[in-house]
């Protein structure tokens, strides 16, 4: 059994804190979280770590390993350098509360703003299976916000108050891209979530663990949405005819 040194964040709030090293011994199949709860186990018992399932699933145990947004339960240690310490950090974009948990209650307040799945009057309902495929990509989401983190207009220009970010778009995608739903959220795209300050880097999509096309599939097209009824001169012009 060979050994890994884990250079893991320690501190208390948004200000200060510095990284620990600490040696864990790696056995065959081991993921950062379990060399996690091995220092929490050995080592450092006050270590702050945020998890609940283990299995990929709950999105709780997100961190950045060597500078990577990542699911520590879905990161093996046998896929890291093991000539380097492998540096453990809490999400960059949200406060710290202590170590490697953060506040994430923001992305529950963008939530909040999203009017829920309104069905059509008298809604027949039945739905093609290429319809259902389409949406229920977006059902898999996990609520990890990794690609929050990871998304510059969060991560570098801290813009959460005129943003919603990646997740949510994904939500949105999941309700106006549903052949059944009445509902027009195209306004809040543009107004308060402001989708028009995504340059479409696609590391949103580079980062999801579950492999949501998000840039591809929900972004591009709630744009082109947000184009077609703000900006499209024939739309435009129908609506000043119309005096709106």
């Amino acid at each position: 059994m060979s050994d890994a040194t884990l250079r893991v964040f320690r501190g208390v709030g948004t200000v200060g804190g510095q990284t620990v090293d600490y040696t864990v011994p790696v056995a065959p199949g081991m993921v950062v979280l379990d060399a996690l709860h091995y220092i929490q186990g050995h080592l450092a018992p006050d270590l702050a770590v945020r998890w609940n399932c283990k299995a990929g699933k709950c999105g709780s145990c997100s961190a950045e390993v060597n500078g990577r947004p990542r699911l520590t339960c879905k990161t093996r240690m046998d896929d890291l350098p093991k000539d380097q310490p492998i540096t453990v950090m809490p999400m960059k974009s949200f406060p710290r509360i202590k170590d490697l948990v953060t506040d994430v209650s923001w992305n529950y307040q963008v939530n909040k703003k999203i009017p829920a799945f309104h069905p059509h009057q008298n809604t027949d309902w039945k739905i093609s299976q290429i319809d259902v495929d389409r949406v229920q990509e977006f059902r898999k989401c996990i609520e990890c916000f990794l690609c929050q983190d990871v998304c510059h207009v969060i991560r570098e220009h801290d813009a959460k108050a005129k943003f919603g970010g990646p997740r949510f778009f994904v939500r949105v995608a999941g309700l106006e891209l549903h052949p059944l739903d009445a509902g027009n959220r195209v306004g809040l795209l543009k107004e308060e979530l402001g989708i028009g300050l995504c340059n479409i880097t696609k590391c949103c999509t580079e980062v999801c663990p579950e492999e949501i096309h998000i840039t591809d599939n929900a972004i591009i097209p709630l744009k082109e949405r947000v184009v077609d009824q703000f900006y499209d001169p024939l739309t435009m012009l129908f609506r000043k005819i119309r005096g709106q």
